[in-house]
């Protein structure tokens, strides 16, 4: 699967060509420094591979769900909130697994790595408050994905807007 981001002014667009020939494309809101979408990449190939992880984010969009329609899923499926606190049905557990990562290390992107104690500590208040269970980081995973995103903040950063990153789905 090809994805390209497709970096803007007021939001960045994703787009993707599945292995079959299939597109979506969908617009993404800005969070900070880096897309959103662009982080998932980075943990779920250089984390999430690691773990198993075969349905996380981009994992989904292979299998032919559009973008846009992943929260809907995730919460059909029972990703939990204050409001309806259940396990989530197992199809989604690699979802919120990926995307509780992905929060930790965005929030390493704003404000710096944490130790290894530390970071787990954090996945681990938020795999348990998405009711999903703990996944074990290690030293070499945590690796990967901080050099990953070394490099999508260097491309990101010189690529003027309209231009393209494009990246290959294992």
């Amino acid at each position: 699967m090809l994805i390209e981001l497709v970096k803007g002014t007021t939001h960045d667009t994703l787009r993707i060509e599945r292995a079959d020939g299939s597109r979506a494309e969908a617009q993404v809101s800005k969070k900070g420094p880096l897309p959103h979408d662009g982080v998932h990449f980075a943990v779920e190939t250089g984390l999430g591979f690691r773990l198993g992880f075969r349905r996380g984010f981009f994992g989904l969009i292979a299998e032919g769900r559009h973008p846009d329609e992943i929260a809907g899923f995730a919460s059909a499926m029972g990703h939990s909130s204050a409001a309806k606190a259940h396990a989530p049905d197992l199809s989604i557990i690699e979802l919120l697994q990926a995307e509780r990562l992905v929060e930790c290390f965005e929030a390493e992107v704003w404000g710096g790595p944490a130790d290894l104690e530390t970071l787990q500590s954090v996945a681990d208040a938020a795999f348990s408050a998405s009711l999903a269970p703990r996944v074990v980081l290690t030293e070499n995973g945590v690796s990967a994905v901080r050099s990953g995103l070394e490099q999508l903040k260097a491309d990101w950063l010189r690529l003027p807007l309209g231009g393209t990153l494009c990246y290959d789905w294992p």
